[in-house]
């Protein structure tokens, strides 16, 4: 293995020129190279002037030495997570200048080249080295900052714990090194380390699967791309390949990690932090499933109150540092036991909540908007309740349902990742309310149960509800009922009803008996029904028409009883 350099000295020391740094599309790239890039960039800010820059680039050698470049010229690095419009706008007020991509209207930076480079002095551990951003309680965008010496420690640590076992064989990456996981595992502990690294990322299986064929390699991905690995591929055949795995960014499923073990033949060092605490803690669960985390070298960790709190080299100050995840602590390490907030880990990126609904509702069309996670088979998905203002019930009206949440979904796109928009609408006149005037996280999700028709509210007082109900042709409950000729079961005209009228009404919890039940006409697919509530609280009877342009199809009472909660 080649000697481990600290990251102050990576440059100030030198390793051999030949020494394989990168492998590019193009070729390797060797140290003497590494140097070279690093030089003319560190020119290039140099000339440019000012101490601020976002970085944004798909190649990682190039990002590397960008990285390294600015911090030679004394300048800070922030690191948007993507290059959309909208973040890179938003850097435009923060920064001095852009390397790699930059927003229209401006140039980015590009390296100097050719000339003799001048000798690199050691960085200095103080160094404002770095800017990643992730979304506080509030949900707005937070600027984390990084001394030098933060990231140094994270990558000395890093080395200890995994360097003997990993080897020197080549780091390959399924994540992005804009993340501070894929920045420290896919870029600073390489570098440090002596191991080359993959200049482009691996998102699809076959690519894994080829690069493992095309040699040994230690693998850092995520649990987004570890839950997909398809058993049609001959994994078998490179399992002697695979060196090493790690995942961070995420919980990893049960599946996935089954998926793994099976698979690959191994468990991933799983490894526990965020952009604020760094690294804190790391487990690899070959046989037992419930392993407790184990914090790393110079770390501690308490729970107090049920919140995780983690003192730590990685953290700007030597205080305790509250997270977000509440946690129960065990000898030598904790248990995870869930987030405390309303930021969610979706496909292993952090997406708030709270900030989508104020996009929702700043880019018009809706009056009011809560998000909320829904769980669908072993994937969860983002929905949104909506109350449309006048324009975007004109926009219901003249195109239909689907128009205004493609419209919705436009206006978030600028902003958040694809694989976190939002895949399913409601449209409300006023949001559910419970006796405290909350809406409730349960009452939102019930709107999305498969059992509750589709439907908007034409009327509605203490006493009656009048809603216009779409009756869509692929619903469950005409598979079956019948062959050819699908109909409306009168048990579910009767369960809609009743669904139906308790998101209207305060209703007691239990069914007594129906009364005056009639069956007039059938209900056949695509149906826009009038269906009017009406409650009778001092008899507890809810009250029920179905109609619609072909006439009555159904009426009758539900007789209730219970305290009502």
């Amino acid at each position: 293995m080649a000697e481990p350099l600290a990251l102050e000295h990576l440059l100030a020391h030198g390793r051999p020129s030949g020494h394989t740094v990168a492998r590019c599309e193009d070729g390797m790239r060797d140290f003497g190279a590494l140097r070279a890039r690093v030089a003319g960039w560190r020119a290039a800010f140099a000339a440019h002037g000012g101490q601020r820059y976002a970085l944004f680039t798909e190649d990682t050698f190039d990002f590397a030495t960008a990285l390294l470049g600015a911090w030679h010229a004394g300048a800070c690095v922030y690191l948007p997570a993507d290059a959309r419009p909208a973040t890179l706008d938003a850097l435009k007020a923060h920064v001095d200048g852009f390397a790699g991509r930059a927003p229209q209207g401006l140039t980015a930076l590009t390296p100097a080249m050719g000339g003799t480079a001048p000798a690199f002095e050691p960085l200095s551990p103080g160094l404002a080295a770095l800017v990643v951003y992730t979304s506080g309680s509030s949900g707005e965008p937070t600027a984390i900052p990084k001394r030098l010496s933060q990231l140094s420690s994270e990558v000395a640590t890093l080395g200890a714990l995994f360097d003997a076992e990993a080897g020197d064989v080549p780091v390959l990456a399924t994540v992005s090194h804009q993340h501070i996981y894929g920045l420290l595992f896919r870029v600073l502990w390489p570098l440090t380390s002596g191991r080359p690294f993959d200049a482009h990322a691996l998102p699809y299986p076959e690519d894994i699967l080829a690069a493992l064929q095309a040699g040994p390699g230690l693998l850092v991905a995520s649990p987004a791309h570890l839950k997909r690995l398809p058993a049609t591929l001959d994994w078998a055949s490179v399992r002697g390949n695979l060196r090493g795995l790690f995942s961070s960014g995420g919980p990893l499923t049960p599946e996935a990690l089954q998926a793994c073990r099976d698979l690959l033949g191994r468990a991933p060092v799983e490894v526990y932090g965020s952009s604020e605490t760094g690294g804190v803690a790391w487990r690899r669960r070959d046989t037992d499933d419930s392993a407790s985390w184990r914090t790393m070298p110079g770390v501690e960790v308490r729970a107090d109150e049920d919140a995780l709190r983690v003192r730590s080299p990685h953290l700007p100050a030597d205080d305790w540092f509250t997270t977000e995840d509440r946690a129960r602590p065990v000898p030598g390490g904790f248990e995870l036991l869930g987030r405390r907030d309303r930021l969610l880990k979706l496909e292993e990126k952090r997406v708030s909540l709270s900030a989508m609904e104020r996009t929702l509702v700043a880019g018009g069309l809706l009056r009011e908007a809560r998000v909320l996670p829904l769980t669908e088979g072993h994937r969860v998905i983002l929905a949104v309740v909506g109350v449309p203002d006048a324009e975007g019930w004109r926009l219901q009206e003249s195109g239909g349902r689907r128009s205004l949440s493609q419209a919705l979904r436009e206006k978030l796109a600028p902003h958040f990742e694809s694989s976190a928009l939002p895949r399913r609408f409601r449209y409300l006149e006023a949001m559910p309310v419970n006796s405290q005037g909350k809406s409730t996280e349960a009452a939102l999700a019930a709107l999305f149960d498969p059992k509750r028709p589709p439907f908007r509210v034409l009327e509605r007082s203490g006493e009656r509800a009048l809603l216009e109900v779409e009756v869509p042709a692929n619903s469950p409950y005409f598979d079956g009922h019948f062959p050819g000729s699908p109909i409306l079961p009168g048990v579910v005209q009767v369960e809609w009803a009743l669904l139906l009228g308790r998101e209207h009404f305060a209703l007691p919890p239990d069914f007594l008996r129906l009364e005056t039940l009639k069956f007039q006409q059938v209900i056949t697919p695509g149906t826009q029904l009038t269906v009017e509530l009406t409650w009778a609280k001092e008899s507890g009877r809810l009250g029920f028409k179905l109609t619609s342009a072909a006439g009555s199809h159904a009426s009758g009472r539900i007789v209730l009883g219970g305290a009502v909660g």
